[in-house]
């Protein structure tokens, strides 16, 4: 196991090196002429940013005061999401290169310069060559007085001949499509992140269930997940979230895991917020695979401090359904992880259910046990495009709702971001999922 993890390490290692090493070429060395300071300036920056990323990706598990992860997770974070649509423009920026430096090849070649004409006079052989005197002159040695002064122009004042124009308009295509390729990616880059930064959107989606009886038609369900607490988002982030689940005046507010990325000795100030959650039926908590990586346990009990009741394999009957909450799968290598029997084993079947689970993939396990709908979070719609077609590769369900069976399932794109604070083709949202009753 450990000889996989250290090839892995490697293989990652070798590939990032890669990429640096491409954008370095396409950024520094081609649009600079030369080494100077520019190029060198580049080079330092090129070396420091992948080292920042290292640094922040690193220093929560090294155990790092979460100041420090806090100085160097902003820029080491920003810099892995603009490294990835630096790539993806240069690579664009390939094919304009390439195009571009083709015409001008391909125009036509420049007239050839005519070479001075040789003397006529001849000399008789052995005899030195003499000009004839010049009336103008004022010496017999000397220039004529009347010619023109010599010609000064240096070698750098001769028009640039084709290799020199070839060498300018590489360099000037160079800095053409990489200044765009990188005014491309900042600018993705900092629209992602001003749309994490302002906070959530309300989603709103209807799911009607055959069993719910009229009593609970209208039912409505705030679901918010993968707030990710942490080094970048913190208790202004939890504050952002709850004021836009309280303006909805929800029924019931489902919290479906992911909502910290450190401890509760770190970060349990920044979680404080979520005890101003306010909903008629109360607040419900499941935990996800980050939980587990933060100490889970702490953080159950913290969350139970602040006001939210955690479904730990439980299920609780709320007017006119029930709901049931399971724990992550990452709670597996604990000892801890989903019990579908002991949340969902002897209730009434009768009776409409809706299940709390962090994770899609369980969604096989819900349709097993009967239940209506699944509300789940994980995989942030892909939070980073095209991060979308990877995350359709292990999951279900990336985002929205979907039917499995007779059991249907809403998939949410979370209310944070993990790693970068940066969404691309994939906004956080707080989902309103109001039940509708059939026989209404």
């Amino acid at each position: 196991m450990v000889v996989v993890f250290v090839l892995v390490a490697i293989a990652v290692i070798a590939l990032l090196a890669g990429v640096h090493r491409y954008v370095w070429s396409r950024l520094v060395r081609d649009t600079t002429a030369g080494r100077g300071r520019a190029r060198r300036i580049g080079t330092v920056v090129m070396w420091v940013l992948p080292l920042l990323s290292l640094g922040a990706l690193m220093s929560g598990r090294a155990g790092a005061p979460l100041w420090l992860e806090s100085v160097l997770a902003w820029p080491g974070y920003l810099w892995l999401a603009v490294l990835l649509y630096l790539v993806l423009a240069l690579l664009v920026g390939e094919v304009v290169r390439a195009v571009w430096l083709r015409l001008g090849t391909s125009s036509p070649a420049e007239p050839a310069v005519a070479a001075p004409e040789p003397s006529l006079h001849t000399v008789p052989a052995g005899a030195a060559e003499t000009p004839a005197p010049d009336p103008g002159t004022a010496a017999p040695n000397g220039p004529p007085a009347d010619a023109p002064a010599p010609d000064a122009r240096t070698s750098a004042d001769e028009p640039a001949g084709p290799a020199q124009r070839q060498v300018s308009r590489r360099l000037f295509v160079s800095r053409v499509v990489g200044g765009g390729a990188a005014a491309a990616a900042l600018g993705t880059v900092g629209y992602g992140t001003q749309g994490v930064l302002r906070g959530p959107r309300v989603t709103r989606v209807t799911v009607p269930l055959a069993k719910l009886p009229r009593s609970a038609h209208g039912f409505r369900i705030a679901v918010v997940s993968d707030i990710h607490l942490g080094p970048v988002l913190g208790r202004a982030h939890t504050q952002r979230i709850v004021d836009t689940i309280n303006r909805t005046s929800p029924d019931l507010v489902a919290v479906v895991g992911d909502l910290v990325d450190g401890s509760v000795a770190d970060l349990g100030p920044a979680a404080e917020p979520l005890a101003q959650l306010k909903a008629r039926h109360g607040s419900f908590f499941v935990t996800g695979n980050h939980e587990y990586f933060s100490g889970a346990g702490e953080w159950v009990d913290h969350v139970r401090e602040l006001g939210l009741r955690p479904l730990e394999n439980q299920r609780v009957e709320i007017a006119g359904f029930d709901l049931a909450g399971v724990n992550d799968v990452a709670g597996e290598s604990e000892g801890e992880g989903p019990d579908f029997g002991k949340a969902l084993g002897d209730r009434d079947r009768g009776r409409a259910s809706v299940l709390l689970a962090h994770q899609p993939v369980v969604i096989h396990d819900a349709v097993e046990h009967g239940v209506d709908l699944q509300l789940s979070g994980h995989t942030h719609g892909g939070q980073l495009w095209p991060g979308n077609y990877l995350a359709e590769l292990a999951n279900p369900t990336v985002a929205g709702l979907e039917r499995y069976g007779d059991t249907q399932l809403y998939v949410t794109r979370g209310a944070g971001a993990w790693g970068p604070p940066v969404r691309v083709g994939a906004p956080s949202d707080i989902t309103v999922v109001q039940l509708a009753s059939r026989q209404a």
